[in-house]
């Protein structure tokens, strides 16, 4: 095998053309999500990995200007052959310098690999240490959208099957939107929501900016559940190739009563099947057993649909300024502590 070359990819075809060949690739580490990082005034570095000419890997890198310790992040990647050591050790190589190029303490990393004890080991091979808090979820809940219908409904928990049909006897509604008509009753609703569950709500531009990237591509729907005119709830799920992510939610009181977050997810995944998706992840959920988690309910709600937990490798830490690097480190940790989390 030839040296692994390593350029900065600037063309978005390239880049999705090569995340369209592989079932692992994700909307976190799609160009989509470093065009909503950049709109948030991040820096992102996009580097391709190329053996004989032949594009091998990519690793997308945003640079993250945190006041507890400048850092980048690549969440959801890189994506990579996890077998080729020559490729892994040109991407730890590479990185490592682009952390040192844009004065960062260190790079966090959440791969699109399984929790699983070789991959722990790897990672620590290659000099990173668990990192204190997460990058995204971990811990997810997935449905096989490939499963008949049948399939599907008989997996869900009793009550989950009730509340659906509950949700049709009603006749609750459902409106999708792919654009952004929805986005500041959706922000508003989301604030409350935060309030109500004590955890730190998203800001406006974030949520914005973020839904406007995928929106241009159609690759995201905002959904909206009302009872006689009553909103219910509200879900931004991103479509991205072979899998659909619940990636936000929020709730009015009168969810608890009428199901409307129940018939949301109905929809999203019929949407996800007609577009060819083969899994829905209703993203994170907490371990079973810990019922003092503040997402033990929303996990609770999750699984009643069926699905299967698919852990993916915590994020990691790699860090290349050790004695500033200390006092993220315990920052973090106590905050972790205190969101409960």
């Amino acid at each position: 095998m030839a040296e692994i070359t390593v350029k900065t990819i600037d063309n978005k075809d390239d880049w999705e053309t090569f995340m369209s060949k592989h079932p692992e690739a994700n909307f976190l580490h799609s160009w989509y999500w470093g065009v909503f990082h950049e709109r948030m005034g991040h820096k992102v570095i996009r580097l391709g990995f190329f053996d004989q000419g032949h594009m091998e890997g990519v690793a997308q890198a945003v640079v993250e200007p945190a006041r507890r310790g400048r850092h980048i992040v690549i969440a959801g990647g890189p994506i990579i052959d996890w077998q080729n050591k020559q490729l892994i050790k040109a991407w730890v190589a590479t990185i490592k310098e682009v952390a040192l190029d844009n004065n960062c303490l260190f790079i966090r990393v959440r791969p699109q690999l399984l929790d699983e004890p070789h991959n722990r080991e790897l990672f620590k091979s290659l000099g990173f240490r668990r990192s204190p808090m997460h990058v995204t979820a971990d811990l997810t809940s997935q449905i096989d959208l490939t499963k008949s219908d049948a399939e599907l409904k008989k997996a869900m928990r009793k009550g989950t099957r009730y509340e659906l049909n509950k949700a049709e006897r009603l006749g609750i509604k459902v409106e999708a939107a792919v654009d952004d008509r929805f986005m500041d009753e959706f922000c508003e609703l989301q604030f409350k929501t935060a309030q109500r569950q004590k955890f730190v709500p998203f800001s406006r531009k974030f949520l914005t900016e973020q839904f406007k990237s995928f929106a241009e591509q159609n690759d995201v729907v905002m959904y909206r559940s009302t009872y006689e005119g009553k909103l219910l709830a509200m879900a931004f799920i991103i479509f991205y190739g072979s899998e659909a992510a619940y990636h936000y939610g929020a709730s009015t009181d009168l969810a608890r009563e009428y199901p409307g977050a129940y018939a949301i997810q109905r929809d999203a995944m019929k949407e996800a099947q007609k577009r060819g998706c083969v899994r829905y992840n209703l993203w994170g959920v907490a371990e079973h057993g810990q019922t003092k988690h503040r997402f033990y309910g929303v996990s609770v709600f999750k699984r009643g649909f069926g699905g299967e937990d698919v852990a993916y490798l915590p994020a990691h830490d790699l860090v290349v300024k050790p004695s500033r690097y200390l006092g993220t480190y315990m920052f973090e940790t106590a905050r972790r502590k205190m969101r409960r989390l």
